[in-house]
């Protein structure tokens, strides 16, 4: 009897922990999907709005305007609102765009439009002449499909073809010595055991930057220049020598000049005019930014002073660009004695005991960050690049990877490509990770890598994901 209560009770728990875990999962799932169909309606309303904005600058004024575009604004909301909870279109989660998906935006777009064609065909709303219903109808149709759609492709297009962001945190990378048949061996080899084979080395100057069979030949002729790659790939796990090819570590060439190679100047893999692109980029938006956020940053600040009478801002020193410290600044979202220790704590998610009122909600929609716009604009910080860490966490990474110092060669970001795949960092293994996917990063940035980390921050931030 005693054993079947014992029984009874594990099973009653497992229930209750099911329970707990699918109610979870719901209320979660039910948070999204309200947020996809306030995110749905508000872009429906938008397209309707630009479409009979652009009917008054081709026609003549049109008398009562104002009244005709709240009518016109009515009408939609009318299609709009029925047609997304009919067709279901922002109760389908997923992930990426799918044929279901897009099915079934189109039809909400055509329970909208019927119910525009209704309004228009019974004059409740009047257009001055007749060409133009069938214009407006025509440019409505086209934006509202644009704009429910352009979420759902954009995720799938910037995911597609992208590395594998676990496979890359735990892949280590490889220089083979030698460009014959035995070297492209070995690296073939080494790609089997899930090492990234970079490139192959040679003695030869005029070698430098020769491809064979998909792997770049570098000119590595001392250890200076094995030095110089090594900071030019943040870091290299291992350099392989097949059994055929001598190692030159301690071969010396007298031609060779004692200073750096121009070859191995540029550090990381951007070249010279991307980071001058980067550099303009970052400061044209960080100043729109900057004035277009103005009214929010003025309000977040008052809420914050008012919730306790503490000061605004959180500033922190933090180590970036050539090893040097520099203040970043965030809205306060703590507590003014969160760290009254005096030891370092990081911040360990949602719950946080330490959040006050405000901060979690500046946390929770990333308006913490706005005042690093301003590190962005007077050059501490990108807008892609590495989170920049504090030097007492720096210390405690570099005891079990010292290629930290690596991640110095570019300035840090306000977001990266690790923080989208790994998020915030409450553990030495969530920051090990990170520092993995910062390397790749690393030796692999350019323009078009930056542009599509944006475009993946920007649709995780409208998507409600949190980091």
């Amino acid at each position: 009897m005693q054993e079947f209560s014992i029984k009874k009770a594990k099973w009653s728990a497992y229930n209750a922990k099911k329970w707990y875990i699918c109610n979870l999962y719901t209320m979660r799932r039910q948070s999204f999907i309200n947020f996809s169909l306030f995110q749905d309606i508000l872009l429906s309303l938008t397209a309707s709005l630009v479409s009979i904005l652009v009917i008054r600058w081709i026609s003549e004024p049109i008398p009562g305007f104002t009244v005709l575009v709240l009518k016109w604004l009515v009408a939609s909301a009318a299609g709009t609102i029925p047609g997304i909870l009919v067709s279901g279109c922002s109760r389908d989660v997923k992930k990426y765009a799918t044929v279901r998906s897009i099915a079934r935006v189109m039809a909400a777009i055509l329970i909208k439009e019927a119910v525009l064609v209704v309004s228009l065909a019974f004059g409740l709303v009047k257009l001055p002449q007749t060409p133009y219903y069938l214009l407006i109808m025509l440019m409505d149709f086209i934006l509202t499909g644009g704009a429910l759609s352009y979420l759902r492709v954009a995720s799938r297009l910037l995911s597609a073809h992208g590395p594998n962001p676990s496979e890359m945190a735990s892949r280590k990378t490889a220089l083979v010595a030698g460009t014959d048949e035995p070297s492209l061996n070995l690296a073939s080899e080494l790609e089997k055991e899930g090492y990234d084979v970079i490139g192959l080395l040679t003695r030869k100057p005029e070698m430098n930057g020769r491809v064979i069979r998909d792997y770049v030949v570098y000119s590595c002729r001392s250890d200076a220049d094995l030095e110089n790659l090594q900071w030019r790939f943040g870091g290299v796990d291992g350099v392989f020598f097949p059994r055929t090819v001598m190692d030159f570590k301690n071969t010396e060439d007298s031609g060779e000049d004692d200073g750096e190679p121009e070859s191995a100047r540029q550090r990381d893999r951007m070249s010279l005019f991307g980071h001058m692109v980067k550099r303009g980029f970052d400061i044209l938006l960080s100043g729109g930014l900057l004035l277009v956020f103005s009214p929010v940053i003025a309000v977040c600040a008052i809420l914050i002073k008012r919730e306790d009478g503490g000061p605004v801002l959180f500033v922190q020193e933090r180590i970036g660009r050539g090893g040097k410290p520099f203040n970043i600044y965030k809205f306060r979202s703590m507590r003014t004695d969160a760290e009254a220790s005096g030891t370092p704590a990081l911040y360990s998610g949602e719950e946080d005991p330490r959040l006050t009122k405000v901060g979690r909600f500046l946390r929770a929609h990333h308006l913490d960050e706005l005042p690093q716009l301003w590190n962005v604009f007077r050059g501490d910080m990108s807008f892609i690049g590495y989170r920049p860490e504090r030097q007492y966490f720096i210390d405690q990474i570099k005891q079990y990877n010292a290629r930290y110092d690596y991640l110095f060669q570019i300035r840090p970001g306000v977001t990266s490509y690790a923080t989208l795949y790994n998020g915030y960092t409450d553990t030495i293994d969530k920051m090990l990770t990170r520092l993995d996917l910062d390397l790749y990063y690393l030796r692999n940035h350019t323009i078009w890598f930056d542009m599509k980390v944006l475009g993946l921050t920007f649709l995780s931030i409208v998507s409600g994901k949190k980091f």
